[in-house]
Protein backbone atom coordinates (compact mmCIF):
# COMPACT_ATOMS: atom_id res chain seq x y z
CA UNK A 1 0.00 0.00 0.00
CA UNK A 2 1.64 3.67 -0.76
CA UNK A 3 0.08 6.78 -0.99
CA UNK A 4 -2.31 7.45 -3.69
CA UNK A 5 -3.88 4.24 -3.62
CA UNK A 6 -7.55 3.94 -3.44
CA UNK A 7 -8.30 1.78 -0.35
CA UNK A 8 -11.80 0.53 1.40
CA UNK A 9 -12.46 0.24 5.19
CA UNK A 10 -13.24 -3.30 6.30
CA UNK A 11 -15.77 -2.76 8.60
CA UNK A 12 -17.11 0.64 7.61
CA UNK A 13 -18.81 1.47 4.24
CA UNK A 14 -15.82 3.93 3.42
CA UNK A 15 -13.62 4.33 0.25
CA UNK A 16 -10.71 6.38 0.02
CA UNK A 17 -7.90 7.93 -1.29
CA UNK A 18 -4.65 7.12 0.62
CA UNK A 19 -2.87 10.69 1.72
CA UNK A 20 -0.26 9.22 4.80
CA UNK A 21 1.45 6.21 6.00
CA UNK A 22 2.97 5.65 9.12
CA UNK A 23 4.00 2.58 10.93
CA UNK A 24 0.27 1.28 12.40
CA UNK A 25 -2.01 3.72 10.95
CA UNK A 26 -2.99 4.92 7.28
CA UNK A 27 -4.76 8.56 6.89
CA UNK A 28 -7.57 8.29 3.93
CA UNK A 29 -9.45 11.30 2.33
CA UNK A 30 -13.07 9.79 1.57
CA UNK A 31 -15.05 10.19 -0.88
CA UNK A 32 -16.93 12.54 1.08
CA UNK A 33 -14.10 14.77 1.59
CA UNK A 34 -12.64 13.96 5.11
CA UNK A 35 -9.70 12.75 6.40
CA UNK A 36 -9.77 9.65 8.57
CA UNK A 37 -7.15 7.30 10.30
CA UNK A 38 -7.59 3.86 10.59
CA UNK A 39 -5.20 1.19 11.29
CA UNK A 40 -3.66 -0.71 8.21
CA UNK A 41 -4.88 -3.99 9.06
CA UNK A 42 -8.49 -2.20 9.04
CA UNK A 43 -7.86 -1.57 5.28
CA UNK A 44 -7.74 -3.24 2.01
CA UNK A 45 -6.56 -2.00 -1.44
CA UNK A 46 -9.21 -1.64 -4.33
CA UNK A 47 -7.20 -2.24 -7.81
CA UNK A 48 -9.59 -0.96 -10.84
CA UNK A 49 -12.78 -0.18 -8.54
CA UNK A 50 -12.75 -4.16 -7.58
CA UNK A 51 -12.03 -4.60 -4.00
CA UNK A 52 -9.14 -7.32 -3.06
CA UNK A 53 -11.46 -9.33 -0.15
CA UNK A 54 -8.87 -11.28 2.11
CA UNK A 55 -10.11 -14.15 3.12
CA UNK A 56 -12.40 -15.42 6.23
CA UNK A 57 -8.92 -16.15 8.24
CA UNK A 58 -6.95 -13.27 7.42
CA UNK A 59 -10.45 -11.04 8.65
CA UNK A 60 -10.71 -13.03 11.68
CA UNK A 61 -7.36 -12.45 12.41
CA UNK A 62 -7.52 -9.12 11.80
CA UNK A 63 -10.59 -8.32 14.07
CA UNK A 64 -9.42 -10.24 17.00
CA UNK A 65 -7.71 -7.40 17.78
CA UNK A 66 -10.72 -5.25 18.28
CA UNK A 67 -13.16 -4.89 21.03
CA UNK A 68 -15.58 -7.36 19.46
CA UNK A 69 -14.05 -10.27 20.18
CA UNK A 70 -13.11 -10.51 23.88
CA UNK A 71 -12.27 -14.31 23.67
CA UNK A 72 -10.05 -15.60 26.56
CA UNK A 73 -6.67 -17.07 24.95
CA UNK A 74 -7.24 -21.25 24.62
CA UNK A 75 -4.53 -22.97 22.87
CA UNK A 76 -5.10 -26.85 21.55
CA UNK A 77 -2.32 -28.82 21.46
CA UNK A 78 -3.37 -30.92 18.70
CA UNK A 79 -4.31 -28.20 15.44
CA UNK A 80 -6.91 -29.57 13.05
CA UNK A 81 -9.00 -28.00 10.39
CA UNK A 82 -8.69 -23.73 10.97
CA UNK A 83 -12.12 -23.33 10.31
CA UNK A 84 -13.51 -25.86 12.14
CA UNK A 85 -12.16 -23.93 15.34
CA UNK A 86 -12.88 -20.51 14.11
CA UNK A 87 -15.58 -19.04 16.51
CA UNK A 88 -19.13 -17.77 14.68
CA UNK A 89 -18.04 -14.36 12.65
CA UNK A 90 -19.45 -11.31 15.05
CA UNK A 91 -20.32 -8.39 13.78
CA UNK A 92 -20.87 -5.47 16.60
CA UNK A 93 -23.42 -3.17 15.02
CA UNK A 94 -22.63 -0.44 18.26
CA UNK A 95 -22.58 3.02 16.59
CA UNK A 96 -19.64 3.70 18.69
CA UNK A 97 -17.97 0.59 16.61
CA UNK A 98 -18.79 1.96 13.40
CA UNK A 99 -17.27 5.17 14.03
CA UNK A 100 -15.54 7.37 16.03
CA UNK A 101 -18.19 10.39 16.32
CA UNK A 102 -21.70 10.58 15.39
CA UNK A 103 -21.43 14.37 15.52
CA UNK A 104 -23.82 15.62 12.72
CA UNK A 105 -25.80 12.46 12.15
CA UNK A 106 -29.50 11.94 12.53
CA UNK A 107 -30.87 8.55 14.39
CA UNK A 108 -31.38 8.08 10.72
CA UNK A 109 -28.02 8.66 9.19
CA UNK A 110 -26.97 6.17 12.44
CA UNK A 111 -29.37 3.26 11.61
CA UNK A 112 -28.83 3.71 7.10
CA UNK A 113 -24.90 2.79 8.43
CA UNK A 114 -25.67 0.01 10.79
CA UNK A 115 -27.92 -1.60 8.38
CA UNK A 116 -25.21 -0.99 5.33
CA UNK A 117 -22.28 -2.69 7.42
CA UNK A 118 -24.92 -5.66 8.29
CA UNK A 119 -25.76 -5.83 4.46
CA UNK A 120 -22.49 -6.00 3.39
CA UNK A 121 -20.83 -8.34 6.37
CA UNK A 122 -23.79 -10.68 5.54
CA UNK A 123 -22.68 -10.22 1.42
CA UNK A 124 -19.46 -10.95 2.38
CA UNK A 125 -20.15 -14.53 4.25
CA UNK A 126 -22.86 -16.03 1.92
CA UNK A 127 -19.59 -15.04 -0.59
CA UNK A 128 -17.22 -16.49 1.27
CA UNK A 129 -19.40 -19.08 2.48
CA UNK A 130 -19.61 -18.62 6.16
CA UNK A 131 -22.19 -20.55 7.73
CA UNK A 132 -22.77 -18.53 10.90
CA UNK A 133 -22.75 -15.22 12.13
CA UNK A 134 -23.69 -13.14 14.77
CA UNK A 135 -25.25 -9.22 14.92
CA UNK A 136 -25.03 -7.41 17.62
CA UNK A 137 -27.32 -4.91 17.61
CA UNK A 138 -27.60 -4.22 21.25
CA UNK A 139 -31.09 -3.93 23.29
CA UNK A 140 -32.53 -0.37 23.14
CA UNK A 141 -35.66 0.71 21.49
CA UNK A 142 -35.76 -2.07 19.30
CA UNK A 143 -35.64 -0.01 15.95
CA UNK A 144 -32.39 -1.51 14.86
CA UNK A 145 -33.41 -4.94 15.41
CA UNK A 146 -36.58 -4.71 13.31
CA UNK A 147 -34.74 -3.41 10.33
CA UNK A 148 -32.16 -6.04 10.50
CA UNK A 149 -35.05 -8.67 10.75
CA UNK A 150 -36.79 -6.75 7.28
CA UNK A 151 -32.75 -6.72 5.72
CA UNK A 152 -32.54 -10.51 6.30
CA UNK A 153 -35.83 -11.81 5.68
CA UNK A 154 -35.42 -10.20 2.22
CA UNK A 155 -32.48 -13.29 1.84
CA UNK A 156 -34.11 -16.74 0.66
CA UNK A 157 -30.92 -18.49 1.82
CA UNK A 158 -31.31 -17.45 5.81
CA UNK A 159 -32.73 -18.10 8.38
CA UNK A 160 -32.61 -16.09 12.21
CA UNK A 161 -32.62 -16.41 15.70
CA UNK A 162 -31.90 -15.07 18.77
CA UNK A 163 -27.61 -15.28 19.68
CA UNK A 164 -27.20 -17.46 22.93
CA UNK A 165 -28.71 -15.70 25.90
CA UNK A 166 -25.87 -16.16 28.23
CA UNK A 167 -23.36 -14.81 26.04
CA UNK A 168 -25.00 -11.76 24.51
CA UNK A 169 -28.24 -11.10 26.12
CA UNK A 170 -31.33 -10.22 24.16
CA UNK A 171 -28.94 -7.87 22.05
CA UNK A 172 -27.72 -10.31 19.31
CA UNK A 173 -29.17 -12.19 16.73
CA UNK A 174 -27.78 -15.20 14.77
CA UNK A 175 -28.35 -15.38 10.71
CA UNK A 176 -27.53 -19.30 9.54
CA UNK A 177 -26.65 -19.36 5.88
CA UNK A 178 -28.37 -22.05 3.74
CA UNK A 179 -25.08 -23.13 1.44
CA UNK A 180 -28.06 -25.15 -0.57
CA UNK A 181 -31.37 -23.35 0.42
CA UNK A 182 -33.28 -25.32 -2.71
CA UNK A 183 -32.38 -28.66 -1.14
CA UNK A 184 -33.21 -27.26 2.59
CA UNK A 185 -35.49 -28.86 4.81
CA UNK A 186 -36.40 -25.60 7.13
CA UNK A 187 -39.86 -23.99 6.33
Amino acid sequence: MKIGDIVSVLDEPITGKVIEINALEVTIASEDGFDMTFLKSEVVKIESQEMIIPSYEEVHENLQDKEIFKKKPKRKSSIKSKERHLPPMEVDLHIDKLIKSTKGMTNHDMVTLQLDTAKRQLDFAIQKRIPKIVFIHGVGQGVLKEELKYLFGRYDNVRISDANYRKYGLGAMEVYILQNPKSSTWE
